[in-house]
């Protein structure tokens, strides 16, 4: 068995990790296919960061752990590639898939309706969704003559806690006289984030391939960040400035709802939390806020208890969703003729493109914004640009177009949907059969060597390996 890596090794982006089992008559096992972003484009042009470089030929199956863009992005390239093998994922996940791919081909791809239709007939006749906690038997390559080490693949998703539908992956390998249970952890959620409940840890794993974005760091408790950005908020909106909050589409956009929510509820007698409008710029997270509500089974106790209650986390009344270009421009304007208040979520959550660089362009060169970043910014993004240079009064290039920072720049770290250090140490800690191998990936150099560190020290026995390409 060798686990080969073809992306989330040199960063956080692009995830794509190769399980390759009985080398006599090879068969591998994609675990996600996503984009790279950010300072692992360099010196790429885009046919090189978007091609399929490694064979596919003994590639049995793609198994999706969920479905942003850094690690589903690559699929239609895949599939241009010719692979045409099942691609499991969670049910939830099975879902959004379609809807994630259409839109990632019309903005990075192509327009021509035919194209994009011909790629998501061929996904959805590949896609194959499965409940969590079930095992399910993946097709393999046997030789009747040969005596192979691994006769039998077993597939389980458990829940990650990271977005609707996100997973980390059992993968159970069984010989003739031996078994090894290999677990590839996606993206793992922090511990009581809104709306989806905490990951709990596998009863074993023997290899374990983990993420490691948060490795080095430690979030804020959740009562601290909800008390944090209730403050940023009410300081920044007494000069009337706009408060634009850069959020991924799928995740991120609905725990902040969440919160506001909660927010507005906690202060029914305060004006202006009663009054100020929560825009939702995005057509994309309008989808998939209603795929939250039509999934809302997956929701933690707390979440359902408010619903139980009358409340609606995601759908309140000072929410206004934008859908229209020409109303996306048209608010822009209003915003700015206006100098009325307003809290804007839009993508991208790095501010890499889509909406938010609109409101970038026009407002960033204002005193009155606030910018408040929630989420992970990779190195070589705009968003890390801004969160760097801003607060120093510097510039970004937006567009080819040079735009001076005067806004406020704010980041609460806690708000984050990934595992920070403590999070990704218990996940091991409390598997009942702990791993001899770990192999880290997705992350910086920073962060995956203070795992390592921290594993190392919990597991002094086990090999402790950061992955390279």
């Amino acid at each position: 068995m060798q686990i080969i890596h073809h992306g989330a090794v040199n960063g956080v982006t692009g995830s794509c990790h190769q399980l390759d089992i009985n080398p006599l008559h090879p068969s591998s096992y994609l675990i996600d296919c996503g984009l790279f972003q950010g300072a692992e484009t360099a010196g790429k042009n885009s046919v090189d960061q978007l091609q399929i470089d490694f064979p596919i030929d003994n590639i049995n199956a793609l198994i999706v752990t969920h479905c942003h863009i850094d690690h589903v992005g690559r699929i239609p390239y895949l599939l241009a590639a010719g692979f045409n093998q099942p691609i499991y994922a969670t049910t939830a996940t099975a879902a959004l898939l379609p809807l994630v791919i259409e839109d990632a081909l019309k903005v990075g791809v192509t327009r021509d309706k035919k194209l994009i239709q011909a790629c998501l007939n061929q996904l959805n006749k590949l896609i194959v969704p499965i409940e969590y906690s079930q095992w399910v038997s993946l097709p393999i390559n046997l030789s009747p003559h040969m005596t192979q080490p691994f006769k039998q693949i077993k597939l389980k998703f458990k829940p990650a806690g990271h977005i609707l539908g996100s997973a980390y992956v059992e993968l159970d390998l069984k010989g003739p006289s031996h078994k090894h249970r290999v677990v590839f952890s996606g993206d793992l959620g922090a511990t009581y984030a809104p709306l989806l409940a905490s990951p709990k840890s596998p009863y074993r794993a023997d290899t374990l391939v983990i993420e490691s974005t948060y490795g080095d760091k430690k979030h804020q408790g959740r009562k601290d960040r909800s008390k944090q950005l209730k403050g940023i908020i009410e300081k920044a909106v007494q000069d009337n400035g706009v408060v634009l909050i850069p959020a991924f589409s799928i995740g991120r956009t609905q725990e902040l709802l969440y919160e506001f929510e909660h927010i507005i509820f906690r202060n029914q007698h305060n004006p202006m939390w009663q009054n100020i409008d929560i825009i939702v710029d995005s057509p994309m997270a309008a989808n998939f806020t209603k795929k939250y509500r039509e999934f809302r089974n997956l929701w933690d106790n707390e979440a359902k208890q408010k619903l139980k209650q009358g409340r609606h986390p995601l759908d309140f009344e000072q929410l206004i969703t934008i859908d229209s270009h020409q109303d996306h421009i048209a608010v822009i304007n209003y915003l700015d003729s206006k100098q009325k208040p307003a809290i804007i979520i839009a993508a991208s959550g790095m501010c890499t493109g889509g909406r938010m660089s609109n409101y970038l362009s026009r407002f960033l060169p204002k005193a009155t914004t606030d910018i408040l970043f929630v989420g992970y910014q990779a190195q070589g993004t705009t968003g890390r640009d801004i969160q760097q240079y801003g607060p120093q009064g510097g510039y970004v290039y937006i567009d080819e177009q040079r735009i001076d920072i005067k806004a406020s720049i704010h980041t609460i770290g806690g708000y984050s949907a990934h595992a920070d250090q403590h999070n990704l140490s218990n996940f091991v800690k409390r598997m009942h059969h702990k791993p001899k191998h770990i192999r880290i990936v997705h992350g910086d150099d920073e962060a995956k060597q203070a795992l390592a560190s921290a594993y190392q020290a919990l597991l002094p026995m086990a090999e402790i390996e950061i992955g390279k390409a």
